[in-house]
Formats: C-alpha cells, structure tokens, sequence
C-alpha cells in the first residue's frame, strides 16, 4: 500500500509540474494523467489504484486553485481573440478541452458584455494575417476562408469591405 500513496503523490507532483508549464481544464488534465498512468511500468492493479486516484488528485488540485475551469476559460478566449479566432473556434476548442457548455457560454456571454463587437476585433486579425485584399477575383475565396474559420457572413462581408 505504500508503494500505491508513493506512486500517487508522485501523480499529484507530476500534475503541479504540468500545471506550472501549462494552463489546462480539469478535463484535460485529467486525460494528461491517465496517459501518464498507461506509461508507467506497473502492475495493472497498481496503475487501476492509481486511476481511481485521479478524481482525489483533481479535486485536491481544485480546491488550491491549481486548477479552475472557469479562469481557463476566460484566459484562453481573451487569448484566442487577440489570435483572430472566432466565437465557433473557441467554443469548439474549450468544449474538446472537456469545459462544460454552460460554463463555455456563460464566460462569451461575460465577454460580449465587456466588449460587444469583439468578434468583428478578431475577424480583423484573421483577416490581417490571413493577409486577404478585397478585391473582385479573391472576393469568394476570402468570404470561403473567413466562414472556414467560424466567422459568420455578415461579419466576413464587412471586414472584406473595409480592407
């Protein structure tokens, strides 16, 4: 049983180790842990102990605020807008990452409360760097690669008419 706490705390320091690197939901870590787990050279009953860790480890992980949903949310919206990525793009990209789809829309609808044509903000970055020019023969290609990155047409019609 020993060996088991040993191998566990050595989960929960490789989780605060991850965590220092990267900021992650509770969803992903916990699917960073499993393959962690599947890695290590043990006997399966020590490795299905050591899964039956992972919902300790995560709540312990919690509790300390090493780990917290709803943040993550909010850090990786403010910064998939300043990448030029659409409202499609980030729920799509948060729910993968196992955050709830209440939490997903209650942090845009927080967002859209701050600052309102934000996705028009980061239409204009993709825009940029997708370097699109507005004119008569790129008109459809630009509209197709705008709708291919979640933007809707009005918001991909405007911005080609200011470029």
């Amino acid at each position: 049983n020993y060996k088991n706490m040993a191998d566990t705390e050595k989960l929960l320091k490789y989780a605060i180790d991850y965590l220092s690197k990267y900021n992650s939901s509770k969803k992903n870590l916990e699917n960073i842990l499993k393959k962690r787990i599947m890695r290590m050279k043990l006997e399966k009953k020590y490795k299905y102990n050591l899964y039956n860790s992972i919902p300790l480890i995560l709540e312990k992980l919690e509790k300390n605020n090493f780990v917290n949903d709803i943040d993550y949310t909010n850090s990786k919206i403010r910064s998939f807008i300043s990448m030029g990525k659409s409202r499609i793009y980030i729920k799509n990209y948060l729910f993968q990452k196992g955050i709830d789809s209440i939490v997903i829309e209650k942090s845009l609808e927080e967002n859209d409360e701050k600052n309102s044509d934000w996705e028009i903000v980061a239409a204009k970055i993709f825009a940029r760097k997708k370097n699109l020019k507005n004119n008569i023969h790129n008109n459809e290609k630009n509209l197709a690669k705008m709708a291919r990155a979640g933007f809707n047409y009005q918001i991909s019609k405007k911005i080609l008419e200011e470029i």
